[in-house]
């Protein structure tokens, strides 16, 4: 019996993405084949986008399944090669002994991240930590917020904190640089803050049948400002979001919702407006921007892979990610010798020189 599950860190409110599919299959190599092409086959969102002839997949992997596959292991290995195929991270099979995943979306990438460098450097030992956030002051009274994992879920008081800590300072620094993702609850819940009026940040498209193209329409995903928290004024002190090409599936949607901020403005006492100063340094995000779920295997095993298309406020894929604002690299020797991450030393100087943020000059 075959079931789709939702993944428990997915919205809610898009549960309707696919519907419960039941179909039986025997439990045996063949029987898991089938199960498992015809599972992307049906619900599976990227096919055209990636470009990829499934039936052309169906019949060179069919003779494996069907004359030479003789264990769990051959099995297992055959349909994680065939899953390949469509070049998705989130795309993977689940067993007991091993986990198939696809990891060349990031590969041929420099990697533009050192944990080490960024904790003894720049970090260092006196920084406040509260809900996946580690945050403190740079020189110059620049904030810097390190987030590794949008699984790590924040209170609403825990971001008031952290924004009412790092108030004073002349922009913040956000680094979700090798940030896999994780709830995709957690990009509004945090980008609203940066934001001072409803924004779409994109769209979503729900599986309206077996079809690769029987989609939904694109429906609207909307950021709504929270009137009674602390906000962010990013027209006042600019907002850089560090990226690299592990920056992935939520991450990458965050990087869309902020993105999406960036184009609106904020009008201050005066009915002044002015240009919101966010951007992305560092290197293209990894992508995955489809929402994942789950279906179950015969033998057990479960199948995760993109069935719902998100795009962005233009209606544009993210899929293969999001190019940054300014393309940073870093440099090894500078790294090692010098001690120094150019990318947060470029963001930096860019909040510095684009800062609107003063101070009363004490007599």
């Amino acid at each position: 019996m075959r079931r789709i599950l939702i993944l428990l860190s997915s919205l809610v409110l898009l549960t309707a993405c696919l519907d419960d599919d039941s179909g039986v299959e025997n439990d045996d190599f063949l029987g898991n084949f089938e199960a498992c092409w015809t599972a992307m086959d049906e619900h599976y969102c990227f096919f055209d986008e990636k470009n990829v002839d499934w039936d052309k997949v169906y019949k060179f992997y069919l003779p494996y399944f069907r004359d030479s596959i003789t264990n769990i292991q051959q099995e297992f290995t055959v349909l994680g090669h065939m899953l390949s195929q469509v070049r998705d991270g989130h795309v993977n099979l689940y067993s007991p002994f091993n986990t198939a995943r696809y990891w060349k979306w990031y590969e041929d990438y420099p990697h533009n991240f050192n944990k080490d460098l960024v904790q003894e450097y720049y970090l260092k030992t006196n920084y406040w930590a509260a809900s996946g956030f580690r945050f403190t002051a740079l020189k110059d009274s620049v904030a810097y917020v390190r987030y590794e994992s949008f699984t790590n879920t924040p209170g609403e008081t825990n971001i008031d904190y952290l924004l009412m800590a790092l108030s004073y300072c002349r922009g913040m620094i956000f680094d979700i640089r090798d940030n896999g993702g994780g709830a995709l609850t957690n990009v509004p819940l945090i980008a609203r803050r940066f934001s001072t009026e409803k924004t779409c940040y994109g769209y979503i498209q729900h599986k309206t049948g077996k079809g690769h193209n029987d989609f939904s329409s694109p429906e609207p995903m909307h950021l709504e400002p929270s009137e009674d928290r602390l906000w962010w004024d990013a027209s006042v002190q600019p907002v850089v979001i560090l990226a690299n090409r592990r920056t992935y599936s939520a991450a990458n949607n965050f990087v869309q919702a902020m993105k999406a901020i960036a184009e609106t403005k904020t009008f201050d006492k005066k009915g002044v407006a002015h240009e919101k100063m966010i951007v992305v340094v560092g290197d293209r995000t990894g992508g995955g921007g489809g929402m994942p779920f789950e279906t179950v295997l015969p033998n057990g095993w479960v199948l995760r892979f993109s069935a719902c298309p998100i795009t962005d406020n233009h209606k544009r894929s993210t899929e293969s990610g999001i190019d940054p604002d300014f393309s940073v690299n870093m440099d090894s020797l500078v790294m090692f010798n010098e001690h120094r991450d150019e990318i947060i030393d470029f963001a930096h100087e860019y909040i510095i020189n684009n800062t609107r943020m003063t101070y009363e000059k004490k007599e």
